[in-house]
């Protein structure tokens, strides 16, 4: 009669071990994904808030007023932060351009958001430093 429990519990660790690895790989991508999501939608919610809040509105520090065309306008950054925020992610490591290309802020005129933030994983399994970012570009409605 052969005895085969070592076998057995070395089969079980080794594909414990797989089915653990594999089920954190999963849980770090949807969070990646998540996270790059907010990114993106904080990018393209920036430029669509850029492009109806143009010179043709009062200028102000208020929401409801003018942004640009000063690059960075503080109303743009907020409308950033507050997309952003919906994800798994610390709104001051985020690296935020905004910028009027012409220089202006008027009708027909483009504007570019690139907002970039360095992901860090939630696990040390897979030590990688990774930069999600997302740019968008508009033309100014209003």
């Amino acid at each position: 009669m052969e005895r085969r429990g070592g076998q057995t519990l070395f089969e079980f660790s080794l594909v414990a071990f797989l089915t653990v690895i594999m089920l954190l790989f999963v849980v770090e991508v949807g969070r990646m994904l998540l996270v790059y999501a907010a990114v993106a939608d904080s990018a393209r919610e920036a430029v669509r808030y850029a492009i109806v809040h143009g010179s043709s509105r009062s200028a102000g520090a208020a929401q409801t007023n003018a942004s640009g065309p000063g690059n960075n306008p503080a109303q743009v950054l907020t409308v950033i932060n507050n997309f952003a925020g919906t994800a798994p992610l610390s709104s001051n490591l985020l690296v935020v351009s905004v910028t009027y290309p012409n220089g202006s802020n008027a009708p027909g005129q483009p504007v570019a958001v690139t907002v970039v933030y360095p992901y860090n994983p939630l696990t040390t399994f897979f030590p990688a430093t990774v930069r999600l970012g997302s740019a968008s570009r508009g033309i100014i409605q209003f």
